[in-house]
């Protein structure tokens, strides 16, 4: 194992990590929530939400380790904590914000009261409550995407 490399096994598992959360958000942005709004009932609306959200939710939380942890260990290994003080790694800045608010809200405010929070909205307002729920998805799969462009141009050169 001369040529093992723990350095490429975090950039590996950090990637991996990322099409598999960003992945997951983009399908229930795209797919999952605009199929759900479709529904007429909204009781099954939110019985099926809460049954697919649930599993996607485990999975969340677990790429989402995945990268904090990957993402920690290159800084430390690259001895790149300062490039959080430089504009042009901007991406880094968007990234690490990205991750924190799934972070916060994945092992923080959803089981703290957000899941009950959005349950009590949708059960007094469910195209309302859904339609937030939408917005919020999309904003942060937006911001997720530029993120990921900034960070692949970066990694390949592009600067502003």
């Amino acid at each position: 194992m001369e040529n093992f490399s723990y350095f490429a096994l975090a950039r590996t598992l950090h990637v991996m990590g990322v099409v598999i959360w960003i992945g997951g958000v983009a399908f229930v942005t795209m797919v999952l929530i605009p199929t759900l709004r479709k529904m007429e009932n909204s009781h099954d609306r939110l019985v099926m939400f809460e049954r697919l959200e649930g599993k996607f939710g485990f999975q969340a939380k677990i790429t989402t380790l995945i990268t904090g942890i990957s993402g920690i260990y290159m800084l430390n290994i690259l001895h790149a904590w300062d490039r959080y003080l430089y504009f042009q790694f901007w991406w880094m800045h968007l990234m690490t914000f990205i991750w924190l608010i799934f972070t916060i809200v994945l092992f923080v405010l959803e089981p703290l009261f957000l899941h009950r929070w959005f349950r009590e909205q949708a059960e007094k307002n469910s195209e309302i409550a859904f339609a937030w729920l939408h917005r919020m998805h999309i904003v942060l799969l937006t911001l997720s995407m530029l993120a990921i462009f900034g960070v692949v141009a970066g990694a390949h050169g592009l600067t502003l």
